[in-house]
Parts: structure tokens; C-alpha cells; sequence
């Protein structure tokens, strides 16, 4: 049986997670029996080997340094992007944020300030246009309804090719999640 690391909590079910750093978390309630939880571990070995090998088969982790180099690209990146495609769409956004988001590429607050993933530097510009697009869209459309779809085909026709060059082995988003 895999080595795991017990976390306790006022929870009613068992729950397994992999870590960024390949550690195997198991969530139990407060009062689960350890022969329980072990063999509640034991009859998901199989899910675990799977997915604890699919974890090392990453690249590492970027270290704070690499983050913070990525940050700074991004800064001289997407502002004048932004730029650019408001200029296109006549859409403007009250302010742009860079941040170390790792689950989403981009999002647009209520108040319409912009914010992007320092990640984004790593995909091609065609994915990263794609990113700005689709924020400054949901200036108009907050929601990703059929309006949203048809202002962001407007503007970019290839949408949905450019989505997919942000599929990547370290997207930690799961199966029909969004992205941004």
C-alpha cells in the first residue's frame, strides 16, 4: 500500500488527493477507523498508481524566481495586447493584474479589471490573444452563454483551435472546466 499523509477534519467521506509535489493526501472525518481508511487506500490503488505516475511524468515545478521572471515577461506581454485588441473591439477594462494564477489563464471581475496568469508566457501568442479576447468579452457578456460565444467569434473566428493550444501536460484545470 502507497504511503499517505492523514488529514482529519469534521468531513462525512473519504477522499483521496495527489499533490503538485506527488504526495498522496487522504481527507477522513475525525472519528474514520485507520483499518478503515486503509482500506478504503487499498481498494484505490489502482486510481492512485495512475495518477501518481501521470504527477512524476511533469516537469518540476518553476521555482519563485522562474514565477516572478514570468510575471515580469508578462507585463511587457499582455498590457500592450490588451491595448491592441481594445482598440479592435472597443471594449475597455478599468485596469489589467498579473498574477501567479495556476487553475485559471485569465478572468474579469464585476467591475471590469482584467486579470492574467504570469503562465500565459509560456503559450504562443496566438493562445495568448485568445486569452485577452475572451476577458475583454465578458466586459459585454458576463456569462459564457451564446452572446459571449458569438462577440468572441466576431473578433477571433479560430477560437476554438487557438483553445487548444492551451492544453498542456501541467494544466491542472479538469475535463470541461473552464479555463479562463
Amino acid at each position: 500500500m502507497e504511503h499517505y499523509e492523514l488529514i482529519r477534519s469534521s468531513r462525512k467521506t473519504l477522499a483521496l488527493e495527489i499533490t503538485r509535489d506527488g504526495r498522496l493526501l487522504v481527507r477522513a472525518p475525525m472519528r474514520a477507523a485507520k483499518r478503515d481508511i486503509d482500506a478504503f487506500v487499498s481498494a484505490h490503488e489502482a486510481w492512485i498508481t495512475k495518477h501518481l505516475a501521470e504527477q512524476r511524468q511533469l516537469p518540476p515545478e518553476p521555482s519563485a524566481d522562474e514565477i516572478r521572471a514570468m510575471a515580469e515577461r508578462a507585463k511587457e506581454i499582455i498590457p500592450p495586447k490588451v491595448a491592441h485588441w481594445s482598440e479592435v473591439t472597443g471594449l475597455r477594462p478599468t485596469g489589467i493584474t498579473i498574477t501567479a494564477a495556476r487553475t485559471r489563464y485569465g478572468s474579469c471581475s464585476g467591475k471590469n479589471r482584467l486579470s492574467f496568469s504570469c503562465f500565459l508566457v509560456n503559450y504562443p501568442d496566438a493562445a495568448i490573444d485568445l486569452v485577452v479576447v475572451h476577458e475583454l468579452c465578458h466586459i459585454r457578456e458576463k456569462n459564457h452563454g451564446p452572446g459571449f460565444y458569438a462577440l468572441l467569434s466576431r473578433y477571433l473566428p479560430d477560437h476554438r483551435e487557438r483553445k487548444r493550444l492551451l492544453k498542456s501536460p501541467r494544466d491542472t484545470t479538469k475535463e470541461g472546466e473552464e479555463l479562463f
